[in-house]
């Protein structure tokens, strides 16, 4: 008995490894090609895996030709302020869906259900207009404006509010807290996990856009890490080293963001999870 129990135990643990594997192995081979020549990296010899000379100046290369102090700081610039903006307009218009009743509820909410079903580029040229009219293209703010509002956010907020009992709403009330005291002493702190998981998806959501970025600014003074990773491949050749070594220079803040916060990530996606 004691060995058929774990027979199955070993089978799930190995599978785990065979998929951590798998899913580790494009890192590994982009850390790997990223010292690689132009040479080897386009090799078809499938033995050729480790470069047969560590080319550290590709890297030195990648550095002097982009401005990466200033990549930084726009995107984790960026990726603060949606992350910031979502959870804060998201939260209220979240409560007051779900705790709340005025006119015309279901069908606003009902619009922001079908805003969710819309593919986001076809609110590309109208967002592009209005930046344009307001003369912010080029700037941090444009880079934040698709990220002002979350239907998401607000649909997801919604759920972790309709799940607290109305007697907390009803024992401040009896204490004189008006509807605002309510929403911030009382109910924003019992949704922290569903903010955190929102946080954390709109944080990776923006930090791999690439389509706005590229659209809204013309210029490298507020270029971000994914659109300076897009121009770097030529019309008609790519350097893969020099692309490599930029990815891994742009990957190493979020794995070090991960590492420090990897058990609030992994509470706020299993929470979120559960919700939904």
């Amino acid at each position: 008995m004691v060995r058929t129990n774990r027979m199955p135990r070993y089978f799930v643990h190995l599978l785990l490894v065979v998929g951590a594997i798998l899913m580790i192995m494009p890192f590994v081979w982009m850390l790997l090609t990223s010292f690689k020549s132009v040479t080897e990296s386009t090799s078809m010899n499938p033995f050729v895996f480790f470069p047969s000379a560590w080319k550290w100046e590709n890297y030195s290369e990648v550095l002097r030709q982009n401005n990466f102090p200033r990549l930084y700081w726009n995107t984790f610039a960026m990726v603060a302020l949606r992350v910031v903006c979502s959870i804060v307009f998201s939260a209220m218009a979240a409560y007051a869906f779900a705790r709340l009743k005025f006119p015309g509820r279901n069908f606003f909410f009902g619009l922001v259900l079908f805003q969710m079903m819309v593919p986001t580029q076809i609110f590309i040229i109208p967002q592009y207009l209005m930046v344009d009219s307001l003369g912010m293209r080029n700037t941090i703010f444009a880079l934040l404006f698709p990220g002002l509002v979350s239907a998401f956010g607000t649909f997801l907020l919604r759920q972790f509010f309709m799940g607290l009992p109305k007697e907390l709403e009803e024992a401040a009330k009896l204490d004189g807290c008006n509807i605002g005291q309510t929403f911030v002493r009382i109910m924003l702190p019992l949704v922290r996990s569903g903010m955190v998981a929102l946080g954390i998806f709109t944080a990776l959501f923006a930090f791999k856009d690439l389509m706005w970025p590229m659209i809204v600014n013309t210029n490298s003074n507020a270029a971000t890490l994914s659109s300076a990773l897009a121009k770097i491949q030529g019309a008609y050749s790519v350097d893969y080293p020099e692309l490599m070594a930029a990815s891994v220079l742009a990957i190493v803040p979020m794995l070090i963001l991960y590492v420090i916060f990897q058990k609030q990530f992994i509470e706020g996606v299993a929470t979120s999870g559960g919700k939904l």
